[in-house]
């Protein structure tokens, strides 16, 4: 009872603690602060401190700490402490200097991590004597910020406005009323706007909105919500909203209320927001959605709704406890989730997909529209397909004004472009789907990093990473590297990260595909950099334990599974077993491969690659099969041709592109719009079950055959033709089946050893639950993706981690085989 009492104070006193220092009030002594100073009066002014028995100290305190009101939170700290000395920024760190009893200044460095601000990451703290000053410090204070060089400090991520500042946005009586820029030190875009470090205002896109005397006060007051909040403005001296035709013409009036006006007469506006522009409109109005797919060329991609509220999230989407939480939390992501099936958001929004991505308001703006009367709306990126978000004004206008009827814009810049995030939520845990807006930059530990890294990232959902002194950074989303567009976005991307952080890369790491974007690029542009290539599905299997920070020399079992990835052998590979640690691995076992007939044509028509999986089981193409009807009598024949002979067509492993054929063999789909489309529609095919169809893989030496599998599938379907329930119970036991051949592969290659699942196939929840279920009943470390998704949007992680840690072994003595390539710099 004692002990649990004890507890509860200690919750009841951090909780007071925080209330507290939310409102900037002072509060009564710490029972340690009454150790330090015995029964005596606690002093308040350093003039009351003996200089001789003071003890003085350097303290340097590293993590997200600039631009999240630390300084002002140390400020505050050593006050009610009564501690002197001062605090500042650097490029690299919060530095402090202070003097008081030794037992205050544990308290203090104790409250340093244990009271951070809310948006704050404390990673390290420093602490260094410090010689006594021949004359005491005067009280404690904020100095100015220090230029210096090394590694920076961390970039801060945006932070969704907070409840106080939209309290305050929405109070008639306050001179922010109604203010589309209000922020705090809480809150507010931080990524999107530095242009350089350390981060104070003048190296911010609010440069050039002097403060208003009001403002200033705010600013230079520590006891302020806004002290040094960098973004700080108000109606008087800040930015502008403007609402803007497509003809560049400016509407006189309220911006907010002409866009409101706007988007209940079914118009399209292109809204600039923290980190780009989105394209918005009613996602009630099924014209309007319509004509915005029609402008977009995207015929059957979900869009993104922004609710009002998360009452509005529960009306269409399945939220759990954890959904919800990440729906309120700062980064504000998109959460993917079930559709509630009385819903009433349309078909067109996201047509024939069993989930849909929901996200609340994080900036000002939104939470203005809505205040307006407006429900849902769609929210998608500001771009043609396969194009970088439009963040830039002119540029905007002119590659947006197609899509859009008109603009809701203002003229704070943006510095760096940053898209919204994705997750989901698996089993309660959180799986990233996409890392941008909210969560990047913030960085990985690598702690056992020997080099200092640029890793160019892969061909799809592109990031870049980037590793010095033991930290990796990596990159927001980027996208497809389809166009020079996002080619240059990459590239402006890389540059900025470099000064940021002040990366020179000694080595660049580069996927083996001999003919991705970022190779090429990463070969023309490395200078004095040596090339590392890395294998794709060892970058997948890399980027797990870098997220979980193992040791480089610990050897995992890998299972790599997504659609397509250059293997070592120069086939398609998407189905691989790798035994791997950061300095080699070995292909241990896989999925059989099967012939890809046409390259990209298979990707797009999943029943081609049905097609291919029926001749190698041995199956009949027979037209009762859905896969076989879409073609006809002559494109059989050719198909046939090529599979025979070889031509055109190249071995793949891909459990991706079985999906794919799977969906196709059940009369799922045989074409797709957008990259996944048949998989998703599997695993929602697959939840309809009432029980999973008994089917499993041959083995046929290290691989896992799914010719059996095929042709049970077969069987059952000329069975049973045309049978809803059948096919969901197929779908469903394809699931099983491939959770239970990883099981297989595990007690084949060998046990106790972790377990990696990696892979755009482990974006699937029904996937990722059965396996993670059967592995951990038999007592095995499974190990999945928390940080970076498990997409190639992770991929650049995984190659920083391998490139970043060279083999202690020589060649010939490495018991993993393959090893990543090094070039020397020319």
């Amino acid at each position: 009872m004692i002990a649990d009492r004890t507890k509860a104070l200690s919750q009841i006193d951090r909780i007071v603690r925080r209330l507290r220092y939310a409102t900037g009030n002072a509060y009564s002594a710490h029972p340690a602060e009454s150790a330090a100073y015995g029964s005596g009066p606690r002093p308040h002014h350093c003039g009351e401190i003996v200089m001789a028995t003071l003890t003085y100290e350097e303290i340097s305190i590293r993590g997200i700490v600039q631009g999240v009101g630390f300084r002002p939170f140390i400020f505050r700290l050593a006050n009610e402490l009564g501690l002197i000395g001062e605090v500042g920024n650097s490029a690299t760190e919060v530095f402090v200097t202070v003097a008081g009893p030794g037992p205050a200044i544990e308290e203090f460095v104790r409250r340093i991590a244990a009271d951070a601000p809310p948006l704050a990451r404390v990673d390290a703290i420093g602490r260094s004597p410090r010689p006594r000053p021949v004359a005491a410090p005067s009280g404690f204070r904020i100095v100015d910020s220090r230029t210096d060089t090394g590694v920076k400090t961390i970039v801060p991520p945006d932070a969704a406005v907070c409840a106080d500042c939209v309290a305050e946005m929405e109070d008639p009586t306050n001179r922010r009323f109604g203010h589309p820029f209000i922020t705090c030190t809480n809150c507010g875009p931080r990524f999107t706007i530095i242009t350089a470090l350390p981060y104070d205002r003048p190296a911010t896109t609010m440069a050039s909105f002097p403060m208003c005397g009001a403002c200033k006060k705010e600013y230079t007051d520590p006891g302020d919500r806004r002290y040094h909040a960098q973004p700080i403005a108000c109606p008087d001296c800040g930015p502008t909203l403007e609402f803007r035709r497509t003809t560049g013409e400016t509407l006189k009036g309220d911006a907010i209320h002409l866009a409101a006006e706007a988007i209940r007469n079914g118009e399209v506006l292109a809204i600039k927001g923290i980190g780009g522009y989105h394209l918005a409109c009613d996602a009630l109005d099924s014209a309007a959605v319509q004509r915005l797919r029609d402008r977009k060329h995207r015929p059957e991609k979900p869009f993104a709704i922004m609710v009002p509220d998360i009452g509005w999230g529960r009306r269409i989407a399945c939220l759990g406890i954890n959904a919800a939480d990440q729906l309120l939390a700062v980064q504000r992501p998109i959460v993917l989730a079930q559709a509630q099936k009385s819903s009433p958001i349309p078909d067109v929004v996201a047509p024939g997909n069993p989930l849909i991505g929901v996200m609340l308001p994080y900036a000002p703006i939104h939470h203005l529209l809505f205040g307006m009367g407006l429900g849902p709306l769609v929210m998608t990126s500001g771009n043609f397909a396969g194009e970088p978000i439009a963040y830039e004004d002119d540029d905007a206008l002119a590659r947006l004004s197609p899509l859009a009827d008109a603009f809701l814009t203002h003229d704070r810049p943006i510095s760096v472009p940053c898209d919204d995030s994705v997750v989901r939520i698996v089993d309660g845990e959180l799986l990233p789907i996409r890392r941008a807006r909210g969560f990047a930059p913030i960085p990985i530990l690598m702690p056992h990093a020997k080099r200092s890294v640029l890793a160019v990232g892969g061909e799809l959902k592109n990031t870049f990473c980037m590793v010095k002194n033991g930290t990796a950074w990596v990159g927001q989303h980027i996208g497809d590297m389809e166009t020079l567009a996002t080619l240059q976005a990459f590239e402006k991307s890389v540059r900025r990260f470099s000064s940021f952080y002040g990366v020179r890369s000694e080595f660049t790491a580069v996927d083996d595909h001999p003919g991705y974007a970022t190779g090429r690029w990463a070969r023309s542009h490395k200078g004095r950099s040596r090339l590392v290539t890395v294998q794709h599905h060892w970058a997948h299997v890399a980027a797990v334990m870098a997220e979980h920070e193992l040791e480089p020399s610990t050897t995992v079992l890998g299972f790599s599974f997504d659609g397509t990835g250059f293997g070592a052998d120069e086939t398609i590979w998407g189905g691989e077993v790798l035994q791997a640690n950061a300095f080699g691995f070995e292909r241990v076992a896989g999925l059989k491969p099967v012939p890809l007939p046409g390259g990209d044509g298979a990707i797009r028509h999943p029943s081609r690659m049905a097609m291919a999986h029926l001749w190698a089981a041995g199956q009949e193409w027979s037209a009762d099969l859905p896969p076989v009807a879409d073609f006809d009598h002559q494109e059989r024949s050719l198909l046939l041709a090529q599979l025979e002979r070889g031509v055109g067509t190249i071995p793949c492993s891909s459990m991706g592109r079985l999906f794919d054929a799977v969906a196709s063999l059940v009369g799922l789909r045989q074409q797709i719009s957008y990259e996944a489309q048949a998989a998703i529609e599997l695993e929602h095919l697959a939840l309809a079950a009432d029980v999973p169809a008994d089917l499993a893989f041959g083995w046929d030496g290290s691989n896992f055959d799914p010719a059996p599998l095929v042709a049970a599938m077969v069987e059952k379907l000329r069975h049973h033709p045309g049978d809803s329930d059948t096919a969901a119970r197929l779908a469903a036991g394809v699931h099983h089946a491939v959770a239970a051949v990883v099981c297989e592969a595990v007690e084949k290659v060998g046990r106790g050893q972790p377990i990696v699942l990696t892979g755009g196939c482990f974006q699937n929840g029904l996937l990722l639950r059965l396996t993670r279920d059967r592995l951990q009943a038999m007592g095995e470390r499974v190990l999945t993706h928390r940080i970076v998704p498990p997409n190639d949007g992770g991929l650049s992680l995984g190659q920083a981690f391998v490139a970043a840690h060279p083999s202690p072994l020589k060649p010939s003595a490495d018991p993993l085989p393959v090893r990543p390539k090094e070039y020397p710099c020319v």
